[in-house]
């Protein structure tokens, strides 16, 4: 019996490590599948890692070589650019250096016709001033000229017309000679007072003591014109120098008084505009 109860037992216990070693032998079954499918998902993943890594190496090189072309061709035209800007600037360069050289000629060429002209009015100025000394020295005040004749007034006693009397002072005055202008003028009005340029001669000597900073002088100039010639064109132009001369000496009384002349007596006038713009300058002062 005891025998009988052994065997049972031994029976049972193989038959269950039977059954425990088939269930053992089918989950390693199953982890060894389930680790083929891990491996072979994993060399799915590193050939899909390893194609898309290739793919956008292609892409970046793709995208560089574009990107350089565009680079170069970016840099080839401003290149080309900058070379034509250079050629025009070159081109600019050479054609002022072309007029320069030809502006300098002709500065040299007019410099040598003002020296020339200035020699020539030089000489006229002198030949002009031997015969007005010479024709005074020649006649006695009490016995009058030595052949009976009268005496030479006007061009006559100068040796010279008044057109050329006039071109020689004002050539003065253009020239910046203001003192020498000054006496060619005077030396005009006191020729040939009744010249239709006797006030003008007198308004370019207001002018001249101006432009050389004789203000003083200029306003007894400017008042000698208009008192002489009260019916002259000239006068809007006298009295608009004459308000400069007294601005000029911090007079700004007076030189409104003359201001306001010129506007009110000669409103169309160049001066008067340039008169009104001195009106806000000295009331403002």
């Amino acid at each position: 019996m005891m025998k009988t109860n052994v065997l049972s037992l031994a029976l049972i216990l193989a038959i269950g490590f039977t059954s425990t070693a088939a269930a053992a032998d089918k989950e390693t079954r199953q982890m060894m599948a389930d680790i083929r499918m891990l491996q072979e998902q994993a060399q799915q993943l590193q050939n899909l890692i390893a194609s898309l890594n290739q793919t956008l190496n292609e892409t970046v090189a793709n995208a560089v070589k574009t990107v350089n072309a565009k680079v170069d061709a970016k840099t080839e035209d401003q290149s080309n650019l900058t070379r034509k800007a250079f050629a025009d600037q070159n081109l600019v360069v050479n054609a002022i250096s072309i007029d320069l050289r030809a502006l300098k000629e002709k500065v040299d060429d007019n410099s040598v016709r003002v020296g020339t002209l200035r020699q020539e009015i030089d000489a006229l100025r002198e030949i002009v001033t031997q015969q007005l000394h010479g024709s005074r020295a020649a006649v006695d005040p009490a016995l009058g000229p030595p052949d009976g004749t009268p005496e030479p007034t006007g061009a006559s006693a100068l040796g010279m017309s008044p057109d050329q009397l006039w071109q020689t002072a004002y050539a003065d005055y253009a020239s910046g000679q203001y003192d020498l202008a000054v006496t060619g003028f005077q030396t005009y009005i006191s020729t040939f007072p009744k010249s239709e340029k006797a006030v003008d001669a007198q308004v370019t000597i207001c002018n001249a003591f101006v432009n050389s900073a004789k203000y003083d002088n200029a306003v007894q100039a400017c008042d000698t014109a208009i008192r002489n010639y009260p019916a002259s064109e000239r006068l809007s132009e006298a009295y608009y120098r004459k308000g400069q001369a007294h601005q000029s000496l911090k007079q700004n009384d007076r030189a409104r008084e003359a201001y306001e002349t010129v506007v009110k007596q000669f409103p169309d006038s160049n001066e008067a505009t340039l008169a009104r713009q001195r009106l806000l300058d000295v009331t403002k002062k």
